[in-house]
């Protein structure tokens, strides 16, 4: 006889809402990219990012925009 596994995770609405803020770490992370490279994209100013008191923080959203830009550069050449 077959095991059956329940998933006893909390339902998504349920968990704590979505992160309006990443860390650098969490940004490169979503773009499968090294930390170095995440740190060189903010410093040419390629991916967006701000400063909360002395911490370097990445909008939620500016890795998918950034994406976005790359993708319609490259569509575009």
């Amino acid at each position: 006889m077959g095991t059956t596994i329940l998933d006893t995770a909390r339902p998504a609405e349920a968990s704590s809402p979505a992160p309006v803020l990443l860390t650098v770490k969490e940004a490169a992370r979503c773009l499968r990219i090294g930390r170095t490279t995440c740190f060189a994209l903010i410093r040419t100013g390629e991916l967006e990012s701000l400063m909360v008191g002395g911490l370097r923080r990445v909008p939620a959203d500016a890795p998918a925009a950034y994406l976005a830009r790359r993708r319609a550069e490259q569509q575009a050449a």
